[in-house]
């Protein structure tokens, strides 16, 4: 019985200690926030944060800490005694936004090339070969040297690999963030043309809806989510792109398992600008012709911060007969608000009937239209329920925000 009891308190203590450290880990080492947000960091008995030399913050939701703007440090430590980990606090100043609403087409151009398939090569010999069968080169990685030359486009990688005539190729890629090498001997195909089996992508094309305009960066944000690549369903590591108008040509009204889409064209339409940032949380860039996006520049709106948005009625910004913006009337109906690692931020109901008999309620293209709430920004639509379209998902504001003051 005793041995029992014994063995009970180790997993018990074992138990506490493992849910300390997940606890611990959890806590991020940099928080980015705007005025008079709330840290929101979880607690436990014991665990105590502070400004470095300060007092103990009394709770994990104080904002005490965001009421300056500028960078501070907070001390996280077991009983005030064994310091756990240091945690900056970047606190922005509050901002305001212009919501868009428009339709837009965007083109983006790859860092490098992304692979998207392999397959067999067949040789002048007329055998199968697999030249990329050990090199450890997996669909989503991005190829970004061949012999320490650049590669910046699909054209680059064949040339470079038509040039080896054959001789191992030194390859620089990247595989999930991490910068890898290998090597790989092209084979000489039936049209004597050297080949690695690699099928890669260097761009990709799309429509979405136009968030918000920052006018003291002049800098938009779009879509609420990232472009992934259709093949491999990995987010695009762009080095440069472009957005622009878009006329709409038809809507596919959504259904029941059905999503329905905006379908447009981008041709001889108007410049926006460039984009240099694709996300999880969107898409970002610089506008250069601003009147390009129809928008009343006098429409300023404040960020709704967290605290500040309730389950209730809201409105979107939606531009679906061709730059003429319209607002339609949702329902939050609930908020996520310690979310902060995907883009399904709030789940969101369409309730205007308008909206309803247009579309069947959220469809693609229409990802991005901004969501509003009291006179304030609060985010934006980023994804539709299939079994039921007049549902989805929205994303905070304040991500969307944050991650055009982290240019990297």
């Amino acid at each position: 019985m005793k041995k029992f009891f014994l063995k009970l308190l180790l997993v018990f203590f074992l138990f506490v200690f493992y849910t300390y450290f997940l606890l611990i880990q959890s806590i991020p080492d940099k928080l980015v926030l705007f005025e008079g947000e709330n840290i929101n960091i979880k607690k436990l008995f014991g665990i105590s944060i502070k400004q470095e030399n300060e007092e103990i913050l009394e709770t994990s939701s104080n904002s005490e800490i965001t009421e300056k703007v500028g960078k501070k440090n907070l001390e996280v430590s077991l009983f005030d005694k064994v310091k756990l980990k240091t945690v900056e606090v970047n606190t922005l100043p509050k901002t305001t936004v212009i919501p868009v609403g428009n339709i837009a087409g965007l083109k983006l151009y790859t860092n490098g090339v992304l692979v998207v398939g392999m397959s067999e090569i067949e040789g002048k010999d007329n055998k199968k070969y697999k030249p990329y069968e050990n090199s450890q080169i997996q669909e989503g990685d991005t190829i970004i040297q061949i012999n320490e030359n650049i590669i910046n486009s699909t054209q680059d990688l064949i040339d470079e690999v038509n040039n080896s005539k054959g001789e191992n190729v030194n390859i620089k890629y990247i595989h999930e963030e991490e910068t890898k090498e290998c090597s790989i001997e092209p084979v000489q195909s039936y049209d004597n043309q050297y080949k690695l089996g690699l099928w890669v992508r260097d761009s990709a094309a799309g429509v979405g809806t136009v968030t918000f305009y920052e006018p003291e960066t002049k800098s938009f944000g779009a879509l609420g989510h990232g472009i992934t690549d259709i093949d491999t369903q990995q987010l695009i590591n762009i080095a440069s792109g472009e957005f622009v108008t878009t006329r709409i040509l038809d809507i596919e009204k959504g259904e029941e398992g059905i999503p329905g889409r905006i379908q447009g064209t981008v041709e001889n339409q108007a410049n926006i600008g460039t984009i240099y940032k694709n996300t999880k949380f969107g898409i970002y860039g610089i506008v250069d012709n601003l009147s390009s996006l129809n928008i009343d520049t006098s429409k300023k709106m404040e960020l709704a911060l967290r605290d500040e948005i309730k389950t209730g009625k809201a409105t979107i910004l939606c531009s679906l007969d061709n730059r003429n913006i319209q607002e339609y009337e949702i329902e939050i109906e609930k908020i996520f608000k310690e979310n902060n690692y995907d883009n399904k931020s709030m789940k969101i109901k369409i309730t205007d009937p308008k909206l309803i008999e247009k579309t069947g309620g959220i469809i693609q293209g229409m990802s991005g239209s901004p969501i509003i709430q009291n006179g304030k920004f609060v985010g934006a639509v980023t994804h539709v329920l299939v079994n039921d379209p007049t549902q989805g998902y929205g994303v905070f504001g304040d991500i969307m925000l944050k991650q055009i003051k982290q240019v990297e």
